[in-house]
């Protein structure tokens, strides 16, 4: 899966990387998602974000035009995300609702979606995922 990383600090290249392990192309970039950085999602499938990140109706509708079907939090706390822009524009929602392995559940967010499978207790979207 093509995928752009917003907000990305430094000392999370290195545990986003190993938690990867390359099935994923991920763009990591250290600018956070605004209606002007949504541009870099062009061509992706799925964006990471984090709490402090843009993900307002706005943006979302943006994202959805440049074909993003997912987006996963890097956090627990989803209340940035618009819910019900993301379902309206089908777009899928995760988080990390156990924050001891923050990389490791937002990769695994990206497996089941590529599977085309629910991420169970990390959805996060405005209606239930169908299993």
């Amino acid at each position: 899966m093509k995928v752009v990383a917003y907000s990305v600090k430094p000392a999370e290249r290195e545990s986003l990387a190993k938690a990867n392990q390359k099935k994923h192309d991920i763009t990591l970039i250290f600018n956070s998602l605004s209606l002007e950085t949504a541009i870099f999602a062009a061509g992706k499938q799925a964006v990471m974000v984090l709490s402090s990140d843009d993900v307002s109706a706005e943006v979302i509708n943006k994202l959805a035009e440049l074909g993003i079907k997912y987006i996963t939090t890097r956090s627990a706390v989803t209340s940035h995300i618009d819910k019900l822009a993301a379902a309206s524009n089908g777009i899928k929602l995760a988080n990390v609702p156990d924050q001891l392995n923050i990389a490791e559940q937002t990769i695994r967010n990206l497996d089941s979606w590529e599977m085309n499978k629910c991420v169970g207790k990390a959805c996060a979207c405005a209606k239930d995922c169908k299993r």
